[in-house]
């Protein structure tokens, strides 16, 4: 007897669904899996036959055979266990298959029956409801993360005992609900332990980070060790604004591909601040290995990825992240596929100036110019080009680091920022993005006007610090930012002013200092 159920599998951060077809014929008995399958997937068979037993099932003594459609799509993982063991019972007798009409199965089987959690859950939900599915079975631990995608029934059931008596309907389980509109209200009112105020001093560095959070700009800040470099890069997530639901249905995606979904949580509703380690290997950052799988950049998507001590990162691994930064996405080929990740991420990173840290000062910095510039070209000219924003963190001196005087607090200063979204998302709203800096340069015509002093004043830096053409356009991204944070329609000559000046820190450490060696 044929039967057939339905499944998925995850390719990027999409599922695509696997039809599940079994057939029951004489012959020698046993089961045998066909369908381009991974090592868990061939596994599964034992992992079924002994989960069937254990729920008091009788299998006759004949030969199964079960595919895996389509057949030239590889397939891997645990999550087509369950639907490997409905089908079977389906083509067995022991479950009509009309019980199985527009229903997609995802779950492991451990040998007891008892039914697993698994990873990829919300987007193989979001493609069971496109494809017009009217219900999903799984795991109840992944019940709350299925429910999050409305418009289709969401049944989490703990073992495949209880399965089959649900689709028998002899017991009724509700369809799990999650209040999406309450979920990002609760989480409006968050506290953190950290704050601006906290900072003292460093009102030029306070000043780049706000403007670089406003339109999602990349972020360098250069200074010597003890600075607070570090210490304002941990307080940017408390004036970032909240995620909205798209934002975060995106990230929650990447995170329950990757497995790093918590415990009954069905949404991601924090800005991610990830901080790799500088040994980090280059798999791990944008993704990839034998089984592909979201890297850091992806999971950095929508929030901040911080790469402390820039130039201690391996050089290669570090050019990596030119493509991610101008696309926003990865893409991982391999021989059986290609996987699209989102790498939508704003880039914040800090570095000392030299090997010692504190260049230019000579009164402590006794490394040569050589040294400092093979130190400081670690990191490449193109990467550099993609850096918005340059900030030099300076000493603070005595009087600052005892005053006072209370510094200005992220509540404050994330009021200014979201006043700047809100002005970015009315702009931008019928184009297809959110930020400043997601303008291409077709729309940066369209909206980086610039008053008439300001247009000699850019011609005058074009020459000056010797532009490229996309160095160019990211100045007049950032002064688009400045602009909206004083919620000014045409960019004036005092915005393009501060723009400049941030991206001239750039020349004063790479085109100097090879000048100086040049010498």
């Amino acid at each position: 007897m044929f039967s057939k159920a339905y499944s998925a599998t995850v390719e990027g951060i999409h599922a695509l669904i696997v039809q599940v077809e079994a057939d029951v014929s004489d012959g020698l008995p046993g089961i045998e899996l066909v369908g381009l399958l991974g090592a868990e997937v061939k596994e599964a068979k034992e992992r079924v036959r002994v989960a069937i037993k254990n729920s008091e099932f009788h299998l006759p003594p004949k030969r199964i055979t079960i595919n895996l459609s389509p057949a030239d799509v590889r397939k891997e993982g645990t999550a087509f266990d369950l639907a490997i063991a409905i089908s079977i019972l389906t083509s067995s007798g022991h479950i009509p298959e009309d019980f199985l009409e527009k229903t997609l199965f995802i779950g492991e089987l451990s040998l007891d029956a008892k039914l697993n959690r698994v990873n990829g859950v919300l987007p193989i939900v979001a493609a069971a409801k496109e494809q017009g599915f009217v219900r999903c079975i799984l795991p109840k631990e992944n019940a709350r993360e299925g429910a999050v995608v409305q418009g289709i029934d969401i049944i989490g059931v703990s073992s495949l005992k209880e399965t089959f008596l649900y689709l028998l309907e002899a017991v009724e389980i509700q369809p799990e609900y999650v209040d999406v509109t309450r979920l990002f209200e609760e989480s409006i009112d968050k506290s953190y332990d950290v704050d601006f105020s906290e900072v003292a001093g460093q009102e030029s560095a306070k000043r780049a980070i706000e403007v670089a959070v406003a339109g999602m700009h990349h972020l360098l800040m250069i200074g010597s060790p003890g600075t607070g470099k570090t210490m304002l890069a941990k307080r940017i997530p408390t004036i970032m604004p909240e995620l909205s639901f798209e934002e975060s249905m995106e990230l929650t995606k990447v995170c329950s591909v990757a497995g790093c979904m918590k415990e009954n949580q069905s949404l991601v509703l924090n800005r991610p601040f990830r901080v790799p380690h500088h040994s980090i290997t280059k798999t791990a950052l944008v993704g990839g290995g034998k089984y592909p799988q979201p890297g850091e950049i992806s999971l950095a998507t929508n929030g901040v990825l911080f790469l402390d001590e820039l130039p201690e990162f391996d050089m290669r691994t570090l050019e990596l992240l030119r493509q991610p930064l101008e696309e926003r996405s990865v893409t991982i080929s391999r021989l059986n596929g290609c996987f699209q990740y989102p790498a939508n991420f704003q880039l914040v990173a800090s570095m000392n100036p030299c090997k010692c840290g504190y260049y230019p000062n000579r009164l402590r910095c006794h490394c040569s110019y050589l040294q400092i510039h093979r130190y400081l070209s670690h990191i490449s000219g193109p990467l550099l080009d993609r850096i918005d924003v340059f900030i030099e963190s300076a000493p603070i001196d005595y009087k600052e680091l005892q005053s006072n005087q209370s510094a200005e607090s992220s509540k404050e200063i994330r009021e200014r920022i979201l006043a700047a979204r809100r002005v970015q998302l009315k702009r931008y709203e019928k184009e297809g993005f959110l930020y400043n800096s997601q303008l291409t340069p077709k729309k940066i015509a369209k909206y980086c006007i610039l008053e008439v002093e300001a247009k000699e004043l850019m011609e005058a830096a074009y020459e000056r610090l010797q532009l490229s053409s996309r160095g160019f356009h990211r100045i007049l991204k950032v002064a688009r930012t400045i602009a909206d944070l004083e919620e000014s329609e045409q960019i004036k000559t005092k915005h393009l002013s501060e723009a400049i000046c941030y991206r001239s820190f750039e020349q004063k450490y790479w085109a100097e200092g090879a000048e100086l060696i040049a010498r």
